[in-house]
């Protein structure tokens, strides 16, 4: 009888035992299978392939961690700053340069945490935002503010380049450049050329008189050669004084801007009237389109400068019998709901356009395109001689522009330019808190500058009227 009890003991454990086994199997098969391996014929096979795998997948994740420390000391030495957030916008990692220009704790970055907790710029977290929305790299500049502990201490500022770029799993990247040494090497340029303009004005100004003085004392073969050289020493003249104008926008405006309230179309008629003399000779015409009459405070002397230059750039590259289009609209400005409203001037001509490759670089000094916008210096012909006299003079320009009520004398370009005119637009229109864009009509193929100027009351008590 105990030996019954024993066989059906043994038989009952190792049916048990059996299952166990089965159940082992197919469980590591379960696991093989999802690791995509052909399961082994026997259970050791199947444990060794396993352990395999776990070795291979932790060498893997050595070397990935290597591969991560490799290159945080890559962004260690690198020259620039760089910094990544993750999907909430908390600080994921940031190097040497990034903590030191920023102002932010090494030591905070083992806890993440908010971006804008560590550092109190909106500017950087909008260019992450509007990473996060367009999914392409994004640039953006702006003065950055550091905070300081130190009440009585008062911080300097300066100007940053930030270049954030999108990563995988919702990060960030963002490349910050201090640009506080460009800005002061862009700022001893234009010193040291508004110097040089100055001393340039008074002896230009002599030689100019005297050509000016044997113009009417010679006969008129040797009166072309005076001709010839006054015509030089008047372009000589007018680069000089944009670039002088130049300067004193840069180093005054906006605070030295003289705001009173004008009548936009009163004063693009006055500029037109200026230079119609010369769009007279190519038989050219201004169409207007926009309101009668639209009241804005604005520095009148410097947006007639703004008119004239862009004026007297169409009237050199259209073509005879053209037309020029000029656009007034008033429009919601993109800020928040009550902001003040901007007005939008396009200024459209029939020339040639500007080439795709110049387009980035229209507003800068001295920048010239392909010869079909250049301005070479070619002297006229002897036959050419009369046809000058009979014209409107330079001279009489400027006395036209006085008679506007202008503050600041005119310079009006002869046939060859200074490349400073869109240079100077650009910084009047931004110091009225505006902006200036170059592109290429679509339909007209000609020139098109379109101007955003924000309508900023000069008192508030003062209402913009349309009529």
């Amino acid at each position: 009888m105990k030996l019954l009890w024993f066989l059906s003991g043994l038989a009952i454990g190792l049916s048990i035992w059996v299952w166990y086994q089965a159940r082992i199997k197919q469980k590591l098969k379960v696991i093989l299978q999802d690791l995509q391996v052909v399961p082994a014929p026997s259970a050791f096979r199947s444990i060794s392939r396993l352990a395999t795998l776990v070795h291979q997948q932790r060498q893997t994740n050595y070397q990935l961690e290597h591969q991560l420390q490799t290159w945080q000391q890559i962004l260690q030495a690198a020259p620039l700053s760089y910094l990544q957030v993750d999907e909430q916008n908390q600080l994921a990692w940031s190097n040497f340069q990034a903590c030191q220009l920023l102002g932010i704790d090494p030591g905070k970055q083992s806890q993440r945490r908010l971006l804008l907790e560590l550092v109190r710029s909106y500017e950087l977290d909008r260019l992450i935002g509007e990473v996060r929305t367009v999914q392409k790299p994004c640039q953006k500049d702006w003065i950055f503010h550091p905070s300081s502990t130190d009440a009585l201490k008062v911080p300097q500022q300066y100007p940053l380049r930030g270049y954030a770029f999108p990563l995988g799993g919702g990060d960030v990247g963002i490349y910050i450049e201090n640009r506080q040494e460009a800005v002061t090497l862009t700022q001893e340029r234009d010193r040291w050329a508004s110097d040089v303009a100055h001393e340039l004005k008074t002896p230009l100004t002599s030689i100019r008189l005297v050509a000016e003085t044997l113009q009417v004392r010679l006969d008129s073969p040797l009166r072309i050669w005076v001709d010839r050289l006054l015509n030089e020493t008047i372009r000589l003249s007018a680069l000089v004084q944009d670039l002088l104008d130049l300067g004193r926008i840069a180093l005054k405006l906006p605070k030295d801007l003289a705001l009173k309230t004008l009548d936009l179309p009163s004063l693009i008629q006055s500029a037109w009237l200026n230079l119609e003399p010369l769009a007279n000779k190519k038989r050219l015409r201004l169409d207007y389109a926009g309101p009668e009459h639209l009241a804005i405070a604005a520095d009148e002397a410097r947006l007639y400068r703004v008119l004239l230059n862009l004026f007297d750039n169409s009237i050199k590259y259209s073509p005879p019998a053209g037309v020029i289009s000029l656009q007034v609209t008033l429009a919601p400005s993109l800020g928040t709901a009550g902001a003040r409203r901007i007005v939008e001037i396009d200024i459209i001509d029939q020339g040639p356009g500007f080439p795709e490759q110049a387009l980035p670089h229209v507003f800068e000094r001295f920048y010239r395109a392909d010869p079909a916008r250049s301005r070479e210096v070619v002297d006229p012909p002897a036959t050419a001689i009369d046809e000058q006299r009979s014209s409107l003079s330079w001279q009489q320009l400027s006395m036209a522009a006085h008679a506007a009520n202008t503050d600041t004398p005119l310079t009006v370009h002869p046939s060859t330019g200074s490349g400073l005119g869109l240079a100077i637009v650009q910084q009047i229109i931004e110091a009225h808190g505006g902006s200036v864009q170059a592109s290429n009509h679509p339909q007209t193929h000609g020139a098109w500058l379109h101007i955003l100027l924000p309508l900023q009351p000069f008192k508030e008590t003062d209402d913009y009227t349309i009529v």
